[in-house]
């Protein structure tokens, strides 16, 4: 019975942490550049005095699915995606750099140029700034020209190039904003071969249907684990009684 308890309660444990992560997938199925998160589990024997029976269901470290979401035509000047391997180098909260695919960008009141969520877009010299401008372009290699406020559409000028870069995805690790970081805590290097699309977003790589089956079969396993220590609990008690009568 210890065995069992121990197996269906650390199950359990498990279950509830996957059911999380799988929630938080379905609620960012429509979240630009979003990367699903996927969870897997290990056996591990707790030591310790008496037999080696007990078996600890242990989560390993997140991993993140690194295929990239369907393409959607927008027509919007400022939605950009990144056609391929690369990544937008952003500043988080903290102000050290970080990488995303969300390409929804806008221009806020100060003019510096942020993603939907509100983080700032990095260019050749830190968070790119823009003058008040007529029109934006912003070419294949991140390089964005604008016509200043009140100008000809002849006096196209370069403003700033975002900063796109191409890490290898095993260096990366994913936080819980959902941006993503070099393990090391370094900045990666600008990559020239990177290139983006105008008027596309990326959209998010979970697939919700595929999801929602996964929910079911948690919220089934967790169920099933749930019943397995009510079960250990009503052996238990038999087995106490049996004892007595003894």
């Amino acid at each position: 019975m210890d065995k069992m308890i121990y197996v269906a309660m650390t199950g359990a444990r498990q279950t509830l942490r996957a059911q999380s992560s799988v929630s938080h997938n379905i609620a960012n199925a429509a979240t630009p550049g979003f990367r699903a998160v996927q969870q897997s589990v290990d056996p591990a024997t707790v030591t310790g005095p008496g037999l080696g029976s007990r078996i600890n269901v242990v989560g390993r470290p997140d991993v993140w699915n690194p295929q990239p979401g369907a393409m959607m035509q927008t027509g919007r000047d400022l939605d950009i995606a990144v056609q391929g391997q690369g990544w937008l180098a952003v500043q988080d909260p903290n102000g050290n750099e970080a990488y995303t695919r969300a390409g929804d960008l806008r221009v806020n009141p100060t003019g510096l140029l942020e993603t939907g969520t509100g983080h700032l877009v990095l260019g050749s010299g830190g968070p790119v700034s823009l003058p008040p401008f007529d029109t934006l372009y912003v070419g294949g290699d991140g390089r964005i020209s604008i016509v200043p406020s009140g100008q000809s559409p002849d006096s196209l000028v370069e403003a700033d190039q975002i900063k796109l870069v191409n890490p290898d995805t095993a260096e990366l690790t994913r936080s819980g904003d959902g941006l993503f970081r070099l393990k090391d805590g370094a900045a990666a290097q600008a990559d020239p071969s990177v290139r983006i699309a105008n008027g596309q977003l990326e959209a998010s790589n979970v697939n919700p249907a595929e999801a929602l089956v996964q929910m079911i079969e948690l919220s089934r396993r967790f169920e099933m684990q749930v019943r397995s220590m009510h079960t250990a609990e009503q052996n238990d008690e038999a087995t106490a009684r049996l004892m007595r009568m003894s």
